[in-house]
């Protein structure tokens, strides 16, 4: 796979700048502007409270306090909102490093459902079958991420000091004028690092990609994939397009080949696994860094990156594992 030539014509032209970087940029903060504002409103209102009821038996379970119930229910409207509400908490000394290392992880299942009915639609024209398969698979290594995030918190945190949300306060009356005024003051304080630490970043993205240099990566393990002898020949260009440019070109590809006959159904799903598991540094660095830092600091977003894409990593390989023997 030959890198392709960098072109600063087409690249920096205007179109491609607005195309490319200014458009993806505005939407991903007018995205966290938007989660940051939700979390400051239900915090400042306190509704994080009747949110930390829904899955307050699994925190319970996880000692993890009321704020990481609480993340977990909006991570399935809002990963976003869920990181600002876990960002406030931790700035206000309310959750310890190691607790909100836990909380982020905890969420790993909302945060995958939230995109699992794109990706579903996105698979099943293409794929059929293999599509209900694939998206199973990757929602089953969720569920272990979140699984194994209440055994090890379980294990490692003391039961957090009450339960707030057991016990409401029937008699709290909501001042909403002076709430939405707290939430919008503290929103207007965190908006400008927001805005500092992402844009610069995705913008060091952008040039990384223009430049080379994740297609120089990519190139370098399409090139070291030996070790995936056990896969037929055919599903190597299904991989390295999964590495070089999303699932949408990977997708193609395994439609193109499986209505051909070239591969099955079942050689189809591994060669997805695999380019899902391959991806995922550099999905991790090239996504989840810029909105990470908008939220934490780039030291503390990329230590919760690294935790959360490797603890992905390894679900999906062993999972991945578990299909290969059981479907032989």
């Amino acid at each position: 796979m030959p890198v392709q030539p960098f072109s600063a014509e087409t690249a920096f032209s205007l179109p491609a700048l607005w195309h490319a970087l200014g458009w993806p940029l505005l939407r991903l903060l007018m995205g966290m502007a938007a989660g940051l504002l939700i979390a400051n409103v239900l915090e400042a209102l306190r509704w994080t409270r009747h949110l930390a009821r829904l899955a307050a038996p699994l925190a319970r379970l996880a000692h993890l306090r009321e704020v990481a119930g609480a993340s977990f229910s909006l991570a399935f409207v809002s990963p976003a909102a869920a990181n600002g509400l876990l960002s406030d908490s931790h700035n206000m000394g309310e959750l310890s490093g190691k607790e909100l290392m836990l909380a982020n992880l905890f969420n790993s299942l909302p945060a995958y459902m939230v995109h699992t009915p794109t990706i579903f639609l996105l698979t099943w024209p293409v794929l059929g079958m293999p599509a209900v398969i694939y998206v199973g698979l990757t929602l089953v290594a969720a569920v272990g991420r979140t699984a194994f995030t209440v055994v090890l918190a379980r294990r490692i945190l003391p039961p957090p000091p009450g339960c707030t949300a057991c016990k409401p306060d029937s008699s709290e009356r909501t001042d909403w004028n002076a709430a939405l005024r707290k939430a919008w003051k503290r929103f207007m304080r965190r908006l400008p690092k927001l805005v500092y630490f992402t844009a610069p970043i995705y913008v060091l993205m952008y040039l990384l990609q223009q430049f080379g240099y994740f297609a120089l990566a990519e190139h370098w393990l399409s090139q070291h994939m030996s070790w995936l002898s056990f896969l037929k020949p055919q599903a190597m260009g299904i991989i390295v397009l999964h590495l070089a440019a999303e699932l949408g070109a990977a997708l193609g590809a395994a439609g193109s080949v499986l209505q051909t006959g070239g591969l099955s159904p079942r050689d189809v799903v591994l060669a997805l696994m695999v380019g899902n598991i391959l991806s995922t540094p550099m999905r991790g660095i090239r996504h989840q860094l810029p909105s990470y830092s908008g939220f934490f600091r780039p030291a503390l977003a990329l230590r919760l990156i690294l935790a959360n894409q490797g603890l992905r990593a390894v679900s999906m390989t062993i999972v991945t594992i578990i299909y290969y023997y059981a479907s032989a």
